[in-house]
């Protein structure tokens, strides 16, 4: 994304939607091609500093937008005081497709939710099914809680099969995960928990990498690293929300053709629950594509094999 004066799109800006400025960041080769919201995770992880390092391919056939969602990343930093709930994040969104669709001249757009953003997808499209082409889940999150309890006990296993006694005692110590209520203990066990699986290469490992990516971005500044410090407290209401959540526990029929995108090593949000969800899911057209040495950052961590993903979608969606 360093040749930013070449791409015929490539755009940063705040927009007004429902009452505050938010950021989106849009980047692409041509105005014929479908647009591409990006919903990304956390709660309160904004991906859009790390969009250069995975969506250079995408462009050739998307054009992509990155929002910072109420709560998160640049639109944090411009309005700290204004925290989201689910009710307030669907708003936004809607107004923010509205906006595209205008933009682009497109009737429709396609929504990516990576993780949590796969949630605020879900839910959208349930209710707003006429403003989307298709839906993208990569990450995938069905329930929370099944997510941490199945995430537990597969590191757990391989610590285990390693004979590993120090990570033992330390995941022992995290005990009645992940519990029924969100509150800091969880949050404390959480936080423990994740180390372990990061160890393990079955979450994501928030080190120098990480850090490395970020800090190269184009449009990264010192103010982003902020907001991610502040995400938690930002995003207490919606990770309440995410704590309780379940799919299953509603009709998993759709209105719009549904793609899931899933990593083979994610047990942050165990593939194997969402590929038995999937399989349950009633909706216009259904794939799912089962990524090969890829976490929960599947598109970062097997980057061709995704775009491949991507391109038989859009043939398939043409």
């Amino acid at each position: 994304m360093g040749k930013k004066n070449e791409k015929l799109i490539y755009l940063e800006e705040y927009v007004l939607v429902n009452g505050i400025k938010q950021y989106l960041f849009h980047s692409g080769t041509s105005y014929d091609n479908p647009v591409m919201l990006f919903l990304h995770g956390g709660p309160g992880n904004a991906e859009s500093i790390f969009a250069y390092a995975f969506q250079d391919k995408w462009e050739d056939i998307f054009t992509v937008v990155h929002w910072d969602q109420r709560g998160a990343g640049k639109t944090l930093i411009k309005n700290p005081d204004k925290y989201p709930t689910i009710d307030l994040l669907l708003m936004d969104l809607n107004e923010i497709i509205q906006y595209l669709k205008k933009k682009y001249n497109k009737q429709k757009i396609i929504l990516l939710g990576h993780s949590w953003g796969s949630v605020l997808g879900s839910t959208f499209i349930k209710k707003y099914p006429k403003d989307v082409d298709y839906y993208i889940g990569v990450g995938q999150v069905i329930s929370m809680r099944e997510n941490e309890r199945v995430g537990y006990d597969k590191v757990k296993e391989l610590i285990i099969s390693a004979n590993d006694k120090k990570s033992l005692k330390k995941i022992e110590a995290i005990e009645n995960y992940p519990g029924d209520k969100y509150d800091s203990e969880f949050m404390k066990k959480c936080i423990k928990l994740r180390r372990l699986q990061g160890k393990y290469n079955l979450a994501v490992k928030i080190g120098l990498s990480m850090t490395l990516i970020a800090l190269k971005s184009p449009i990264s500044k010192l103010s982003d690293f902020l907001a991610l410090l502040k995400g938690n407290k930002a995003n207490e209401k919606i990770i309440n929300y995410l704590f309780n959540f379940d799919l299953n526990s509603e009709t998993a029929e759709y209105k719009v053709p549904i793609y899931y995108v899933l990593g083979e090593n994610d047990w942050q949000t165990p593939y194997v629950i969402a590929k038995i969800y999937f399989e349950n899911i009633k909706s216009p057209y259904k794939k799912l594509y089962l990524i090969p040495n890829a976490g929960h950052m599947t598109m970062l961590d097997q980057p061709d094999l995704f775009y491949n993903a991507l391109i038989q979608i859009n043939n398939q969606e043409k």
